[in-house]
C-alpha cells in the first residue's frame, strides 16, 4: 500500500529542501501518466482533483480508480481535493478517499477566510486529514484553466499570513507571490523576497498554485524559500493536446483511440521533467520508511434487538445508514442480518472510517449520539463493538 499521510509526505519534503508535484488530473490518461512519471523517478506524488474541473469528470465515479491506482503504486502517493468550493465539498472529498483537502476562501475578506478555513480545519483534522489554506489571490491569465480564476493578483502579506496560520491551524499555506493559473504572458515576475519573509515567519510547507511557465531558476528559488508543494496542470494539458493534434494531422480519419495515442506518455514525460527539476527523484524509499500509511478503520458492531420486530429493525438500519454516512470521516455504512439462524448475533453494522482519528470524532459527533440514544441503544442492549485497523 503506497497511499501515505500527506502531511508526513510534505513535512519530509520541507525538511529536506525539495518540492512534491501536485498534478491535477482530468481523466484516466492523466492518472496513468502522472503515476508512471512518479514511478520512473522513484518519487512521491500528489494526485490532485480540482473541483473547478468537475465538469470534465464525475468525481464519485473517478475516485475509486484514483484510490485503487494510488494503493497499488510503488511510490508514496497522496490524494488531494484542490480548490474545493465548500465545507460540504471537503466532507465529500474525504468520504470518497481524499487524504488532503483545500477549500478556497481566498476571494473572501480576511476575517471570513479565517473563519471559514477554521471550520474546514476542525472538521478535517478530526478525520486525520491535513488542510491547505490560501491567502492572497492567484488569478488566471490565459489558457484552459485561467477563466476559472478571474481578476487581479492579490499578493500575500507576511503579517496576515502569520495571523492566518495561527488562527486557522492550517497544515500548508498557498501563497500569492506572482504566479498565475493558466499560462504566463511574458516573463513571470516573482516576489521571491516576499516569499522568503513568509517562509521565515511561518516555518510550514508552502504551496504554489500556477506552476506552468516558470523557469528552472525560478523553481529553484521557490523551493529554496520554503515551497514544498507545486500545483501543476496547464503544461500537462498542453502536452497531451499537442500529441492529439499531431495524431489528427498524421491521420485525419483516425478514431478516438488513434487521436489519444501517446497522450499518456506525453503527460508522463512532463511529470518526470518536473519531478527531477523539483528534487523529488529518488525520495520514495525514505518517505515510505518515515510516512505513516493511510489506513482505514472498520467499526464493527454485532447485536441482537429486544422489543423490536423485523420492520422496526429495518427502519432502524435505514435511518442509521442515512444519518451515519453523513458524518465526516465515514466512508461506508453497511448493515446486515445473519445468514445462519443459529448465529449468536442476528445483526451487524460495519462502518468504515477513513482514518483512526475518526474513532474518537465519530463517537462524540452529535448526529451519532442522537441516533444511538434515540434509535439504537434502547433496543440493542446485547451488542459487541470493536474497531479494526486495516492490516493490508
Amino acid at each position: 500500500m503506497a497511499l501515505v499521510n500527506m502531511k508526513d509526505m510534505l513535512e519530509h519534503a520541507h525538511r529536506n529542501g525539495y518540492a512534491v508535484g501536485a498534478f491535477d488530473l482530468v481523466s484516466l490518461d492523466f492518472l496513468q501518466g502522472i503515476l508512471d512519471g512518479a514511478e520512473r523517478c522513484e518519487a512521491p506524488v500528489i494526485l490532485s482533483l480540482a473541483e473547478s474541473h468537475f465538469e470534465y469528470f464525475d468525481f464519485e465515479i473517478i475516485m475509486p480508480a484514483v484510490e485503487a491506482a494510488a494503493r497499488r503504486a510503488n511510490v508514496p502517493v497522496a490524494i488531494h481535493l484542490d480548490h474545493g468550493a465548500s465545507l460540504e465539498s471537503a466532507v465529500a472529498g474525504i468520504r470518497l478517499g481524499c487524504n488532503g483537502v483545500m477549500v478556497d476562501a481566498s476571494t473572501q475578506p480576511f476575517e471570513e477566510n479565517v473563519s471559514y478555513t477554521r471550520r474546514i480545519v476542525d472538521m478535517a483534522h478530526a478525520c486525520g486529514v491535513p488542510v491547505e489554506g490560501e491567502l492572497g489571490y492567484v488569478a488566471g491569465v490565459e489558457g484552459e484553466d485561467a477563466e476559472r480564476h478571474p481578476g487581479e493578483v492579490i499578493y500575500t502579506s507576511v503579517e496576515e499570513a502569520s495571523e492566518y496560520v495561527e488562527r486557522t491551524d492550517v497544515d500548508f499555506l498557498a501563497v500569492s507571490i506572482g504566479t498565475v493559473h493558466g499560462r504566463m504572458r511574458g516573463e513571470p515576475q516573482l516576489d521571491i523576497e516576499r516569499l522568503g519573509r513568509i517562509n521565515q515567519a511561518l516555518g510550514i510547507p508552502l504551496v504554489i498554485h500556477g506552476g506552468t511557465g516558470l523557469s528552472d531558476a525560478q523553481f529553484t528559488s521557490l523551493i529554496g524559500n520554503g515551497v514544498t508543494k507545486i500545483n501543476y496542470y496547464t503544461a500537462l494539458s498542453d502536452a497531451a493536446a499537442r500529441c492529439i493534434r499531431a495524431n489528427a494531422e498524421a491521420d485525419s480519419g483516425c478514431g478516438y483511440t488513434g487521436l489519444v495515442r501517446g497522450a499518456t506518455a506525453a503527460i508522463q514525460d512532463e511529470v518526470e521533467r518536473c519531478i527531477r527539476l523539483w528534487g523529488g527523484a529518488g525520495r520514495a524509499e525514505s518517505i515510505l520508511a518515515e510516512a505513516a500509511p493511510w489506513q482505514e478503520v472498520e467499526h464493527v458492531i454485532v447485536y441482537n434487538t429486544e422489543g423490536a420486530d423485523v420492520q422496526q429493525v429495518d427502519e432502524l438500519m435505514t435511518i442509521g445508514r442515512d444519518t451515519l454516512s453523513r458524518i465526516p470521516g465515514v466512508r461506508r455504512v453497511f448493515t446486515g442480518n445473519a445468514l445462519q439462524e443459529e448465529a449468536k448475533y442476528r445483526h451487524c453494522w460495519l462502518v468504515r472510517f477513513c482514518h483512526p482519528s475518526v474513532v474518537e470524532s465519530y463517537k462524540v459527533h452529535p448526529d451519532h449520539q442522537a441516533y444511538a440514544d434515540t434509535h439504537f441503544r434502547p433496543v440493542a442492549g446485547d451488542r459487541i463493538s470493536i474497531d479494526f485497523e486495516d492490516a493490508g
